[in-house]
């Protein structure tokens, strides 16, 4: 049986962490400009239109209105919240590590409760559901980028198959 083909793949290089290179990279800057962006545009449409808007709608639709917009509020708020714990970690003013402790203060909702039935959605005036449609997007986004930093923790070292540790050792014992 000739000589051993050793099969593991021992890179020497350190690891790339995806969290470290993404808060650097000019993606995360787009991202970061269009999340603020709808951030302020949400605000002003909610305290100009929106409110006119707001007051054109039956009773119904009106409580639709305040429950949505609230749930847009809280969902930008967390978009808001998790932009800038990023930009502080691209900037060196916290460590990978004081983001994940901030992480448990700013907490993504994967779910939101009680959501409005579509077709009472579908009775809001436009902006509104193209807002809500942009939040929802960017929020969802948003929650991918997140799992792939928090999962982004350092690999262990390669364990050694435990077949190749017995064939080496039945090799060293008969030659």
């Amino acid at each position: 049986m000739g000589g051993m083909m050793d099969v593991m793949f021992r890179d020497e290089r350190p690891t790339v962490r995806f969290g470290e290179t993404f808060v650097a990279s000019e993606g995360f800057k787009m991202l970061f400009r269009e999340g603020m962006t709808l951030v302020e545009e949400t605000a002003a449409y909610l305290d100009g239109p929106g409110r006119d808007e707001s007051r054109l709608l039956a009773r119904h639709a009106a409580l639709t209105y305040a429950s949505e917009s609230m749930r847009l509020t809280t969902r930008l708020m967390q978009i808001a919240s998790w932009l800038l714990v990023q930009r502080a970690v691209s900037e060196g003013e916290l460590s990978l590590s004081e983001a994940a402790e901030e992480k448990t203060r700013v907490r993504l909702s994967a779910v939101e409760p009680n959501e409005s039935a579509p077709v009472l959605v579908a009775e809001l005036p436009l902006s509104l559901q193209a807002l809500i449609g942009q939040s929802k997007r960017l929020h969802a986004r948003i929650l991918h980028l997140d799992q792939l930093i928090s999962d982004d923790r350092p690999t262990p070292e390669p364990r050694v198959s435990p077949v190749f540790a017995q064939h080496d050792m039945l090799r060293v014992a008969f030659g």
